[in-house]
This record gives C-alpha cells, structure tokens and sequence, in this order.
C-alpha cells in the first residue's frame, strides 16, 4: 500500500557552517562570501537540495564499486533511493528533502549573539610574493539548530528496511564529515539528534515502523 512517512530530527551545526548565497548585487564593502538566507525572516537556511547532495555523495563514495561518472550510475541502494533519469530506467526519488531555516533564534539570543551570522576572515598567502589575499566568509553560527523533515515514499515492504538502512548509513557519514563548503578547514561539522519516522499517510504496520526507527538511530553519536 502506498503510504508517506516523515522522518524529522534536529540538525545541530556544531562548527560555523557556510552555504554559500549569491553575492552578484552585495555593496561595497560587504561581505565577500554570505551565506543562503531565508527571503522571510533573514535568517540562516540549509536547503534541501544541499543536504541531500551531500548524503548522496556520501553514500555514492562507500556503495559504488567504481567511480561513477554521472550520480544515475550510482549502486542501486542509491538510486533506489534518491532516484535516477538514466534512459530506459528512470526512478523517482523516494526521499523528499524540505529547507531547513533556523529554529533556535530566541535561545542563541537568550545566550547574547545579535547576530545570528558571523564573518570569519581568512587570507591565502602568494607563496612567490609572499603577499596577503584576504576574504570574508559568513558563517551560520556554532550551536545553530536546524530542523529535520524527510519524506520518504512507501511503496514496497521488501525495499523499506533496506532503505532505511541506506538513510541511515547516510545519516552516519554525514556527522564524520561536513555539510556546506570549507569542510578541510574545520566549517560545517554537525550533529543529528533526536530522529524519528512517523506514518502520515497510509499504513505500515507497527513492526515496520518500530524497526525504522531502530534502525535511524543506532548510528547517532
């Protein structure tokens, strides 16, 4: 039976994390790579579409048996998953990714930040001149909270533990790296917490949905 099932978490950025926004119309003197803001509420905002990349590639580097050049050459846990346009055997995605804004202004303001961004400089050193190039980097700041929302497609029994399983594995590889750009230099390292699967849609039976949910977090340090 077909059915949807929400899987929500929190996402704790526990290093300053930057996802770059667009920069084409910034002022003079302002900061030289900003990050992507919510239009609404200015607040900071990881889009979908980033974090599912990120696990994807992830999961593409341990799964894959050899490099694959395009992501529709991926194992086929992965395009099982996060689906697949390649001709003669297109799949939909099962997993649906929602933008995350900000969650915890009130209580980052509680702590004394007015600003809920902060600009990091940096410099890269020409090794022949030995002359200084510097940059301004805005960062979504430590102890940021994102909210987690996931949902994933039901279809087939056979494939549901299995996908969990993937999701999951996901889910591990991405706290033992990064999530946005400058990852070797200490940004983006974050933590998951709190993670679970509800049926919102349809019916799965209550074993299913308890494995799941063992299976999301087994992994979580």
């Amino acid at each position: 039976m077909y059915s949807k099932i929400q899987i929500t978490g929190c996402l704790r950025v526990e290093t300053g994390m930057h996802i770059g926004g667009s920069s084409a119309f910034a002022a003079i003197g302002a900061v030289d790579s900003p990050i992507f803001m919510d239009v609404k509420t200015k607040l900071p905002m990881i889009p979908g579409s980033s974090l599912k990349g990120k696990m994807r590639t992830l999961l593409a580097k341990e799964y894959n048996e050899m490099f694959a050049v395009r992501p529709d050459d991926d194992h086929e846990r992965i395009t099982r998953l996060f689906g697949s346009a390649k001709k003669g055997d297109v799949r939909k995605s099962r997993l649906l990714f929602s933008d995350m804004v900000l969650a915890n202004e009130s209580e980052l303001r509680k702590l004394g930040l007015q600003s809920m961004t902060e600009v990091k400089f940096e410099n890269t050193i020409n090794r022949a001149t030995a002359v200084a190039n510097p940059r301004q980097i805005e960062r979504a700041v430590r102890g940021s909270e994102f909210k987690l929302d996931i949902m994933y497609e039901y279809e087939k029994e056979d494939d549901f533990i299995e996908d969990m399983e993937t999701l999951a594995e996901g889910f591990k590889l991405l706290q033992y790296d990064y999530l946005g750009g400058n990852g070797s230099r200490g940004y983006g390292k974050v933590k998951l917490t709190d993670i679970a699967a509800e049926v919102v849609v349809g019916n799965v039976e209550d074993s299913l949905m308890s494995k799941c949910n063992e299976i999301l977090t087994q992994n979580l340090t």
